[in-house]
């Protein structure tokens, strides 16, 4: 078994401002090259040798949360949110090379017609609904807003009764929750589309991992059900149907390997939606199993932001601000025995760390 090095330099692949472009694409061959060379230099042995398994969960950091020109950036109160937690991530795990066993990416994974999509509504005038707007079960049943008949077909098997009940089972069950209540976002994180790729430097910075420690960098999508939201990676919104049939499942074999972690880092995008959710649901999966294994999670809260939505007729102003919301789910998760840190401490530091 090997012993930990810590805080190790960044490499000088690594260049900051990538943090901030788009169309940044790391040489894939040159991440290998350096990176085995950096492993040789720095003596990091294969990951399979870590006395502790270290986890970290990197949550949709994808092109269309990361950047200005995505479809749902997540710029924080500031701005530049996602641009500045993904430099501070890609530095993260460049220094922790050797304390990382494992990172793991989420894919947030979109077709263009979903239940939480604008394309797959229509008003009571026939028109298409617009983004960033709630949808109600007493819109519903008063007739304001209906499934598009068209999307019957493929989600339904051409029942459009059925669908029709579905949804407003669907609302039901979200506000009954008292997570959420369904709101339409703008078309994000569609399969083929360039917004659905990984932002360039924690592609790269994963690689680079990868390729240093001998670690499978996986990935694990969600999102593909049309008639369910899965903020969370861990389970969707919803998991039944209206008549009582299955609609969708938990993602029990990546629970367990989150379970079995000797310690789980979290970051990612938004910190108030995906994040949130994902440790909602981590959190009552170790209530369900352990509950002192409460004590092995870490969030990292300055590698997250939380979804604005700017007032284009107000410059400075926010028309949508889930803030508190991320604000208030941290100390929910400290309260409940979590440890919320910040990338740029020493994880030696970190209480109760397994190194």
């Amino acid at each position: 078994m090997t012993t930990r090095l810590l805080d190790l330099p960044v490499p000088p692949l690594y260049d900051s401002r990538h943090a901030a472009e788009w169309a940044y694409r790391p040489d894939q061959e040159a991440v290998f090259r350096e990176a085995k060379a950096w492993a040789a230099e720095h003596g990091l042995a294969p990951a399979a040798s870590d006395r502790a398994r270290v986890v970290l969960l990197v949550v949709d950091a994808q092109k269309d949360f990361c950047f200005p020109e995505g479809a749902l950036y997540v710029g924080g109160r500031s701005g530049h949110g996602a641009i500045d937690d993904n430099d501070r991530l890609a530095r993260f795990i460049y220094r922790n090379l050797g304390v990382l066993s494992e990172v793991t990416c989420t894919l947030d994974t979109h077709v263009p017609f979903q239940i939480f999509f604008p394309a797959f509504w229509l008003d009571d005038q026939d028109r298409p609904l617009s983004p960033h707007r709630e949808i109600t079960t007493d819109d519903i049943r008063r007739g304001a807003v209906r499934p598009d008949p068209a999307v019957a077909a493929w989600v339904a098997g051409g029942d459009y009764a059925w669908l029709e009940r579905q949804v407003a089972f669907y609302c039901e069950e979200l506000e009954r929750a008292g997570k959420y209540t369904l709101y339409l976002w703008p078309l994000h994180c569609l399969v083929g589309s360039e917004g659905h790729a990984l932002a360039g430097v924690i592609h790269e910075a994963r690689l680079f991992h990868a390729f240093a420690r001998r670690s499978p960098a996986r990935v694990e999508l969600k999102g593909t059900n049309p008639l369910t939201e899965n903020y969370s990676v861990l389970s969707p919104e919803v998991l039944l149907r209206h008549d009582g049939g299955p609609l969708a499942e938990r993602n029990t074999e990546f629970i367990r390997t989150l379970l079995e972690a000797d310690a789980v880092l979290i970051a990612g995008q938004a910190a108030s939606h995906c994040v949130r959710s994902t440790i909602m649901d981590l959190l009552t999966e170790v209530r369900r199993a352990d509950e002192r294994l409460v004590r092995k999670v870490y969030i990292l809260e300055d590698c997250m932001s939380a979804v604005t939505v700017p007032d284009p007729a107000h410059p400075g102003a926010l028309l949508v601000d889930f803030t508190p919301q991320a604000e208030a789910a941290l100390r929910e998760f400290a309260d409940a025995g979590m440890h919320v840190v910040r990338s740029t401490d020493p994880v030696e530091g970190w209480p109760e760390m397994p190194l």
